[in-house]
C-alpha cells in the first residue's frame, strides 16, 4: 500500500482548525498566573495537545467517518480523493490519539484527564454508533468544550500542576457554553447538505433564523454572566471592557439576523472575534486576583 506525502497528513489535520483551540489554551495559561519560563515543557506539551494533536485527531476522526459523505459534498478531501490511499486516515486518527495520550500521560494527571476526555468526545463526535455531529445540540456541544474548556482547563493546569481555581473553571465553562452558538452559525454553511444527509444541525431543526436568534443568545448570556462575575469579584474595569465588546457583538448581530445564511460566516469573522478578545480580557482579570499573582 502506497504512503501519503506529509503534505497530505498535514491537510487530513486541518492545521487553520488549531486557533482556537490554541487561543482558549492560552487563556487558560494566563488566567492560571505563574511565569511560563518555569513550565516550559509543561507549556510546550500543552500546546501539542491543543493544537496538533487532539484536534487533529479529532480532524482526521471526522474526515475518516465522513469519507463516503465527502466523497459527494467535498471529493477533493485527501481520503476520498484517493490522495489518502487505503486505511491510512483511520490509522493516523488511532496513532494521534496514542501519541496525545502518551504526550499528556507525561504532563500530568490533570492534563491526562482532559486530554483523554477531549479524545473520546472526538471519537463520539464522528464514529457510530453514537455520532454526536448528527444532532446539532450534542455535536455542537462537545466540539464546544474541546473547542474552549478543555484547552483552557489544560492551559490552566499545566501552569499551576494542579486543579486549577473555581473561578478559572468557572470562566472556561461559561465560555465553553457560549461557544455552542458559534458552532451553530458555522452549521449555516452546510444547512442544504445537512438536511439532504439526515444530518438534524439545528438550522435544520430550528429553522434558519429561530437558529440564528438561538445562537446570538447562547453567545451573549455566557458572556454576561461573566461580567456579572468580574463586577462581582472587584474588577469592574476588566467587566467594563467585556460590556463594550458584547456591545458591538450586539450591533453585529442586527447585521446577522437580516440574513443569517448571507451574514452567519461575516459574523463568525467579526463577531467570534470579539467574542474571543473577551476570553482574554477574562483571563487577564482572573489572573490579577489569584494568589500570588496579583498586579
Amino acid at each position: 500500500m502506497s504512503r501519503p506525502a506529509l503534505s497530505v497528513v498535514l491537510e487530513l489535520l486541518k492545521p487553520i482548525t488549531w486557533f482556537a483551540p490554541v487561543w482558549a489554551f492560552a487563556c487558560g495559561i494566563v488566567s492560571a498566573g505563574g511565569a511560563v519560563s518555569e513550565r516550559w515543557p509543561a507549556v510546550l506539551a500543552g500546546l501539542l495537545l491543543a493544537g496538533p494533536l487532539v484536534c487533529g485527531t479529532s480532524q482526521a476522526v471526522n474526515d475518516w467517518f465522513d469519507r463516503h459523505v465527502d466523497a459527494i459534498n467535498e471529493p477533493n478531501r485527501p481520503i476520498p480523493s484517493g490522495r489518502m490511499p487505503g486505511r491510512w486516515g483511520l490509522a493516523i486518527a488511532i496513532g494521534w490519539t496514542a501519541l496525545s495520550l502518551l504526550v499528556a500521560g507525561l504532563t500530568g494527571p490533570f492534563v491526562l484527564a482532559a486530554a483523554a476526555f477531549g479524545l473520546v468526545l472526538a471519537w463520539i463526535y464522528s464514529a457510530p454508533p453514537l455520532r454526536l455531529k448528527k444532532n446539532g445540540w450534542w455535536g455542537n456541544a462537545a466540539v464546544a468544550i474541546c473547542y474552549e474548556g478543555l484547552p483552557w482547563f489544560t492551559g490552566a493546569a499545566v501552569m499551576s500542576a494542579a486543579l486549577p481555581d473555581l473561578r478559572v473553571l468557572m470562566v472556561a465553562f461559561v465560555y465553553s457554553l457560549g461557544a455552542h452558538g458559534i458552532m451553530t452559525l458555522n452549521d449555516f454553511k452546510s444547512e442544504e447538505g445537512d438536511r439532504r444527509m439526515g444530518l438534524a444541525s439545528l438550522p435544520v431543526m430550528l429553522g434558519t433564523m429561530r437558529a440564528a436568534r438561538l445562537a446570538c443568545i447562547v453567545m451573549a448570556v455566557p458572556q454576561i454572566v461573566v461580567i456579572a462575575a468580574l463586577a462581582a469579584w472587584g474588577l469592574p474595569f476588566h467587566a467594563a471592557a467585556i460590556a463594550v465588546l458584547l456591545a458591538a457583538q450586539g450591533v453585529l448581530m442586527i447585521r446577522l439576523l437580516s440574513d443569517p445564511k448571507r451574514w452567519a460566516a461575516w459574523y463568525n469573522a467579526t463577531g467570534t472575534t470579539l467574542y474571543v478578545l473577551g476570553m482574554a480580557v477574562a483571563a487577564f482579570a482572573i489572573r490579577s486576583i489569584l494568589p500570588g499573582t496579583g498586579s
